[in-house]
């Protein structure tokens, strides 16, 4: 019984601090561009080389 009486606070704290990072991650924009870093791997940044 006291295990839960120290516990249930404990993963109600986890709980709230992962919730307060997930909607700071939302503010700061974290989210905006799901797709651009998947994407990003088919542009072709290289220049071609001269015959080498």
């Amino acid at each position: 019984m006291n295990g839960i009486l120290f516990l249930i606070p404990v993963a109600l704290g986890l709980g709230l601090l992962g919730l307060f990072a997930f909607f700071w991650a939302v503010g700061r924009g974290q989210f905006e561009d799901l797709d651009g870093a998947a994407l990003r791997i088919f542009i072709d940044d290289e220049e071609p080389r001269d015959g080498a």
